[in-house]
């Protein structure tokens, strides 16, 4: 159905978009519910769009589009600001080449078709299950009790013990999450097939994060120095944030209440995780997991600061080219994942 495709889409009336979101939601796993339109907006874009409902998950339509993806020139250009940073920032490891450099860690330009779906607006880590405290007790993990009270009692937001235990603070109760050793890609793909949903290629990936744009980020060519990330806190009005750790001192930075930009929703009402520590599942055509959206931190442990240091989690087509030499153990470790169903067939 071409109404399904984004242009189109765009042209339809509220009216005519309701009833195709209300006509969809028989052919959705059960227990899908259409919860109505709503407008999302941000870097120049803007889409209304139905929103969905399942296991407490929120969806969105995503209309589909043939676009053009990858990175190897500029749009327009990186300003002042960013083309001073980044240069000094590479050139100290070594780097002459600033295109060169970049040009490397993009994935390759290539014009795709990219299906309408719908997609889960958030997403889950992989390899950490939450648990209740007796399912955890249950585990006979000889410290984990002792651990449990002295996190308790404690003022820590979150504690780990590598690959067996997480306990993070919510308010008055503390979320306790339990490391998925056995978990196997094969089966994982195999059980959310069995309730009818798919996970995202990379090309799905790159459209939902940058909707097609030639930009080296959703925003532009230029880094934003207003922003407020991960690891760093408010960038704004910090003097000498280039090339500091990757645990700077808090104190340095300005820190205010407003939440991380990069987590926002963005204008397809999709938000990301927007931290370099971690990673995103996608899968080339033969099922071969292919990680979006972080270098598990290395160029932040390599002390790069923030433009450098943030690529992987804020340039659209950032592709760690590395990932491949990790074990599995540790991707899942960092591992985030989230649900698609593909409309393919509607869209004829």
């Amino acid at each position: 159905m071409e109404a399904l495709n984004r242009e189109a889409w765009k042209g339809l009336s509220a009216q005519e978009k309701e009833e195709l979101m209300r006509g969809m939601v028989n052919h959705f796993p059960v227990g899908m519910q259409y919860k109505g339109l709503e407008t999302f907006e941000r870097y120049g874009q803007g889409i209304e769009t139905g929103v969905f409902s399942y296991d407490e998950q929120k969806f969105v339509f995503v209309p589909g589009d043939r676009v053009i993806l990858g990175w190897d020139r500029w749009q327009d250009g990186m300003n002042d600001e960013t083309s001073a940073d980044l240069l000094e920032t590479v050139s100290e490891y070594g780097v002459e080449n600033v295109d060169s450099f970049l040009c490397s860690q993009m994935s390759p330009v290539r014009e795709v078709q990219i299906a309408p779906m719908l997609v889960e607006c958030g997403n889950h880590s992989l390899g950490w299950i939450e648990v209740s405290e007796a399912e955890a007790m249950a585990q006979e993990n000889a410290c984990f009790a002792e651990e449990l009270e002295k996190f308790k009692l404690s003022d820590l937001n979150q504690y780990e013990l590598h690959q067996e235990f997480r306990l993070v603070r919510q308010g008055e109760e503390v979320q306790i999450f339990w490391f998925n050793e056995e978990l196997t890609l094969e089966y994982f793909i195999e059980e959310e097939e069995k309730t009818g949903f798919g996970l995202l290629t990379e090309d799905e990936w790159e459209y939902l994060y940058g909707g097609g744009c030639r930009t080296l980020f959703p925003w532009g060519d230029s880094f934003d120095y207003t922003m407020k990330l991960k690891h760093f806190g408010s960038l704004e009005g910090v003097q000498g944030i280039v090339d500091e750790t990757a645990e700077p001192d808090p104190s340095l930075f300005e820190e205010d209440d407003r939440p991380y930009d990069l987590e926002l929703p963005n204008f397809f009402g999709i938000q990301f995780a927007g931290d370099p520590y971690t990673y995103e599942l996608t899968l080339d055509a033969s099922g071969t997991m292919i990680p979006k959206g972080g270098d598990g931190g290395a160029m932040i442990c390599g002390g790069m600061g923030p433009l450098v240091g943030f690529l992987p989690a804020a340039a659209v087509y950032y592709r760690d080219g590395n990932a491949g030499e990790l074990d599995w153990e540790d991707m899942i470790d960092y591992m985030n994942y989230r649900r698609v169903i593909r409309l393919a067939d509607w869209a004829r």
